[in-house]
């Protein structure tokens, strides 16, 4: 992806910023000073500038004490910086592989593209016994393959794997059946069930994988 060879050769705060934005679904200065080790006024200022040039939006975020906090979140100026694959390049393929070798085709074709994927995947997934680990695992993995995944847990504790990016989300809308087919490919490569969920805001978007082993 092109921000981690950007961060290597920039080392810019901003794209620091966009990083870890792009990986929330918002977060305030002061959670962004912590793992930027910058101060307080420093990510603000780069912040406020960035919401100027329409690269970010904010909303208040209530606390029980004290002023409603200001949030930051991308919004989809950014979306050029984040690749995707040519969806209608792939989905004419699929449209011309119905037309030659019948209507099954197209989903023959979307399995056959997982298994490899799987394949590839179950290899360094299964040096793994625990869930968490295997999660870690295959989110690094499928980062790689642009979706910047991660592996979070939730408020009471249940583990879920989260994509901040789908490269191929547009084909996904076109063919349903690959949403099925990707849940399939997680649990037998963690071993158990998946729950998927999507949320939006701003029109930025994040899969939600909920692990119950």
């Amino acid at each position: 992806m092109i921000f981690p060879i950007l961060r290597d050769i920039l080392h810019s705060p901003v794209v620091e910023i966009i990083l870890h934005l792009k990986q929330s679904a918002g977060m305030t200065v002061r959670e962004l000073c912590v793992p930027m080790k910058m101060s307080y006024m420093g990510v603000k200022q780069h912040c406020d500038e960035m919401v100027k040039k329409g690269y970010l939006d904010t909303w208040r975020h209530p606390v029980p004490l004290g002023r409603p906090e200001k949030v930051y979140r991308l919004t989809t100026q950014l979306d050029p910086l984040f690749p995707t694959a040519d969806c209608d390049v792939l989905a004419e393929m699929l449209a011309l592989a119905e037309r030659i070798f019948g209507p099954s085709a197209s989903e023959k074709l979307l399995y056959a593209f997982f298994q490899n994927r799987a394949a590839r995947y179950a290899e360094r997934v299964n040096r793994e016994k625990e869930l968490e680990n295997k999660a870690l695992v295959l989110a690094r993995l499928r980062t790689t393959d642009g979706c910047m995944s991660a592996v979070e847990r939730t408020p009471a504790g249940a583990v879920r794997l989260v994509d901040y990016h789908t490269p191929l989300a547009e084909l996904a809308r076109r063919h349903p059946l690959m949403v099925e087919i990707e849940c399939e490919m997680i649990e037998r490569l963690l071993g158990c069930t998946v729950e998927r969920a999507v949320e939006e805001h701003s029109g930025l978007r994040r899969v939600i994988y909920l692990l119950r082993g």
